[in-house]
């Protein structure tokens, strides 16, 4: 393969199918990570019990937090690799490839160490109930373990898509993703080893994609190359890369916090309430993710019209982005109120389990046209560098606004129903925040990058 298929610019031709043939291998690469992360409560809630189902839908807030400074940094990274190659800078291309990489390193194992040191404490933090905190510490403490895999992939993953290579992320969560539903069948159902053998069969399909990755980033005939002897942090693309992604950090981490308090929320409300929260956010996950991916998609073309000084493109592009958004949100909240019980049926037959999960879906679905218009927006402003602004917009909205409402608002409610209204009341308050600043912000200032 010559060196400019493996290297997707997106700086000319027709904005919608660079978009859309960008967007596609990351909406199903990221469905298939999704896919074998579900498939961990499918298999536990059928085969082990509502309450191990309860203990992996609760460490998924924590997974988050875990692992929302190391997915700034792969924004960032992926930032500036974009716009080096959308101005032709070969040299900087492989400076910030190769920091970005030993980033993702130093980062991974800081992260695996943390999260089984602290998992319980944190948990125990999180208002688990005790029937619950057990399964969920252990599963917590193996996932963890593995961690270092989840944050090399991304970063990898990360230079790829900057590349405009999401095909090849695509081909490897599709690895992943078999081999996690093949390990979940044989150690839960088989070896009966419940929600330790679902942490574990996760940990090795992260470990495979994050293998395959790195193997074609060392023989990939192409500016972005990896060579082993070359990962290390080069100091003016560490600082870029640290200037670009710690806001995207630091506002992942926080709102990963407050969906924790959220969660927290959730669980005071006893475990089938905990059940039917986390069957739900594994199909939130589902339509959230082409959501984010399309969001992703803006900032890659954003990223590098801007490094060519095609502003232009830039805007027309965030039309493009936000109709394709809005009409797969729309179509998507049709199917899931419509099978709303049956999605939630699928991680358990218990009806106050399927209750509290189809109750969460009428709130969500009808509003995700909402977080579509905000991820668009924010990741065209990121694709230019300026990712403080989006930091600022997104912790306004899903992290104080969120944290006032469970302080304040929430306590109006008798039912859980004042914890669902809140997502998409914050998406809403989100969203008008980031189209003024689009409107109004000189965020598309040619500076030299």
């Amino acid at each position: 393969m010559s060196e400019n298929k493996k290297t997707m610019l997106m700086t000319e031709g027709n904005i919608f199918k660079n978009i859309l043939f960008f967007s596609v291998p990351l909406i199903l690469g990221n469905l298939l990570q999704q896919l074998y992360n579900t498939a961990d409560s499918i298999i536990v809630g059928n085969c082990v019990g509502n309450n191990a189902l309860a203990a992996v839908g609760s460490s998924t807030s924590l997974i988050y937090l875990l692992i929302a400074f190391s997915q700034g940094a792969s924004v960032g990274a992926g930032v500036i690799v974009s716009q080096y190659l959308g101005a032709g800078d070969k040299k900087n291309v492989h400076k910030s490839v190769h920091t970005a990489l030993a980033i993702s390193v130093i980062l991974g194992f800081m992260l695996s160490v943390l999260g089984i040191i602290f998992s319980r404490k944190l948990l125990v933090m999180m208002n688990t109930p005790e029937e619950v905190l057990g399964d969920a510490a252990k599963y917590l403490q193996i996932y963890s373990a593995g961690m270092i895999f989840n944050v090399v992939y991304n970063m990898a993953a990360g230079i790829l898509n900057a590349a405009g290579n999401s095909k090849r992320s695509l081909l490897y969560l599709a690895s992943a993703s078999v081999v996690n539903i093949f390990m979940d069948i044989l150690l839960i159902p088989v070896f009966h080893m419940g929600v330790e053998g679902a942490a574990i069969a996760t940990d090795m399909s992260q470990a495979v994609s994050c293998i395959l990755a790195m193997g074609f980033l060392f023989k990939v005939k192409a500016d972005y190359r990896v060579e082993l002897k070359e990962i290390k942090l080069h100091k003016s693309s560490a600082i870029r890369i640290i200037q670009v992604g710690l806001p995207t950090g630091i506002q992942n981490m926080v709102i990963s916090f407050s969906n924790i308090l959220v969660q927290a929320g959730v669980n005071g409300f006893g475990a089938m309430a905990m059940a039917g929260f986390g069957a739900y956010m594994k199909i939130d996950g589902f339509n959230i993710l082409p959501v984010l991916s399309f969001g992703m998609a803006m900032t890659t073309f954003a990223g590098q019209n801007y490094g060519a000084g095609r502003i232009d493109r830039v805007k027309k592009g965030i039309t493009t982005t936000v109709i394709m958004s809005v009409s797969y949100t729309l179509i998507t909240a049709v199917f899931l109120t419509t099978f709303s019980k049956e999605a939630v049926g699928l991680f358990s037959q218990d009806e106050e389990v399927i209750y509290y999960g189809s109750l969460a879906i009428m709130y969500f679905a009808p509003f995700y046209w909402i977080l579509g218009i905000l991820q668009t927006l924010a990741g065209a402003v990121r694709g230019t560098g300026k990712t403080m602004p989006p930091m600022i917009i997104l912790l306004i909205s899903l992290c104080l606004f969120r944290v006032l409402w469970m302080k304040t608002v929430l306590n109006l409610f008798t039912s859980i129903v004042g914890i669902y209204v809140l997502y998409p009341v914050s998406w809403a308050f989100g969203a008008v925040l980031m189209i003024l600043y689009v409107c109004k912000g000189k965020w598309l200032d040619i500076k030299q990058i």
